[in-house]
């Protein structure tokens, strides 16, 4: 995406949650949907998001819960334990946005990846769960298991790749529990632990640029 920059990305504000479109008229129809983590916005993704996939269309959304002096994707009770009426709600509104996006900039959701990170990636898991058919390949950096009533979803054919922090004393313990949930609903799941905190950096954006040319095959354990 030479010469495109978040500044020149305008905030569009008139779907279900605010986004930015970044490496339009590109020839690649490929795309990530970004989701940050807590407390931040839809800029903090983009730089990650680049050195994953140079060429591909980014739909950059923003949370609709605030915090601190940012966003979130839906409500917490604690660090661990999440308002479960906030996940259904924004979760439902997020698979109509991820739909009207696509066709509204002429992408397709069987060449799209959902990017999470943190809460991102949990809404990404709970979207996974209770809207099938709108996540085919997820990739989710520090996530965890958030739904307290879990469905017995088919989610054949969609491939996942999840990165846990061996140094990530809160999300960390959780991991192997969402890649048990995920595996026993038939996702094909790439689970990675690498020696990292809850912080994403390089070593994250390598593990997901390999998996999306399918060659990533280590699993966590």
């Amino acid at each position: 995406m030479i010469g495109d920059s978040i500044e020149n990305a305008p905030l569009l504000t008139d779907l279900a949650f605010p986004y930015r479109l970044l490496g339009a008229g590109k020839d690649s129809r490929e795309c990530l949907f970004l989701l940050h983590g807590s407390g931040v916005d839809e800029t903090t993704l983009v730089p990650l998001a680049r050195r994953i996939a140079p060429a591909a269309t980014l739909v950059a959304a923003r949370g609709r819960i605030p915090q601190e002096d940012g966003f979130r994707w839906f409500g917490r009770i604690d660090p661990t334990r999440f308002e479960q009426k906030s996940i259904l709600a924004e979760t439902a509104a997020f698979a109509s946005f991820a739909s009207e996006a696509v066709k509204r900039h002429g992408l397709k959701l069987d060449r799209a990846t959902f990017l999470g990170y943190s809460n991102g990636a949990n809404l990404v898991s709970s979207l996974m769960l209770l809207h099938p058919g709108i996540v085919r390949k997820a990739a989710l950096l520090r996530p965890m298991p958030v739904l307290d009533h879990v469905p017995a979803t088919d989610l054949a054919g969609i491939r996942t790749l999840i990165i846990a922090g061996a140094a990530d004393e809160t999300y960390g313990p959780f991991a192997p529990a969402l890649v048990t949930l995920l595996s026993r609903r038939g996702a094909e799941v790439d689970a990675r632990i690498i020696p990292s905190g809850h912080e994403i950096g390089d070593p994250d954006a390598a593990i997901v640029r390999q998996w999306l040319a399918g060659s990533a095959t280590a699993h966590l354990s």
